[in-house]
């Protein structure tokens, strides 16, 4: 997975979610995020990958989003998950997942 490196103009709260993420939802649920570009304006691209989630078999996505103060919100994902991503003081990511009537959370840390 390529992760283009925040230009300069970035601001630093935006830059400090590139990079590829790990996490697990709900302790149980794998998860990752790859930040791979960031804007000067917030936008994003990124791709996401879960394993077995609900009735969900395991998958990728292409997506893209924004952010806005300390929250990253992708854009709904073809296979209809609604993701966001809040940077915490620790700088570990509390994620939310809201897919088929279910919310599922959990911690991502940079890999």
């Amino acid at each position: 997975m390529a992760v283009t490196p925040p230009a300069k103009t970035v601001p630093t709260k935006y830059a400090a979610f590139s990079g590829l993420w790990a996490g697990r939802l709900e302790g149980m649920y794998d998860a990752k995020l790859a930040v791979q570009t960031i804007s000067s304006n917030g936008k994003v691209t990124v791709t996401y990958a879960w394993g077995t989630l609900g009735d969900n078999h395991p998958g990728e996505a292409a997506g893209v989003g924004r952010i806005v103060g300390t929250t990253l919100k992708l854009e709904r994902l073809p296979n209809g998950a609604d993701i966001s991503f809040v940077m915490r003081p620790d700088r570990t990511l509390a994620g939310t997942v809201r897919l088929a009537g279910q919310t599922y959370t959990g911690a991502f840390v940079k890999q």
